[in-house]
């Protein structure tokens, strides 16, 4: 067998696997306030920019309505965020911190800071990876657009 065609050398295989990673390695942190790493990826951009609609944060974390809505669903029910009406469009609504959500932002920052710094991650490294990453992804939305 070729060795490029071979399981350990895909390129997608090892995004596969990071990302699993990267979900246990959150973990250690988001556990205490039961959240998930999607769940944070929604709040980190909330934190960001709050107030938006269902379509623009699927636009920007690449989710669709179909992954996006459970996962606000359960963000609500925990009271990190509020859903409300769009006036210009009823299909759409509105997502907003919470005070529970604003109020926990830098405790939940601190964790996962505290989490990247006990490992000591390679600064450098890390920025270069995910500039590599970057050049990547912009090449395969490319490719993907192009069929």
């Amino acid at each position: 067998m070729n060795d490029e065609i071979k399981l350990a050398n895909q390129l997608g295989f090892t995004f596969f696997s990071a990302n699993r990673l990267f979900n246990k390695f959150y973990q250690q942190a988001l556990e205490p306030f039961a959240l998930t790493y999607p769940q944070y990826l929604i709040l980190l951009h909330l934190w960001e920019r709050d107030n938006q609609t269902l379509r623009e944060l699927g636009l920007e974390l690449g989710l669709a309505n179909n992954k996006l809505r459970p996962l606000l669903g359960r963000l609500k029910k925990d009271g990190w965020i509020a859903r409300s009406s769009v006036p210009y469009d009823k299909r759409q609504f509105a997502v907003k911190l919470t005070e529970k959500g604003k109020d926990s932002q830098a405790v939940i920052l601190k964790a996962v800071s505290e989490l990247v710094g006990r490992d000591h991650l390679n600064i450098e490294r890390y920025r270069q990876a995910l500039k590599v990453n970057e050049e990547l992804l912009t090449a395969l939305e490319s490719a993907v657009k192009n069929e």
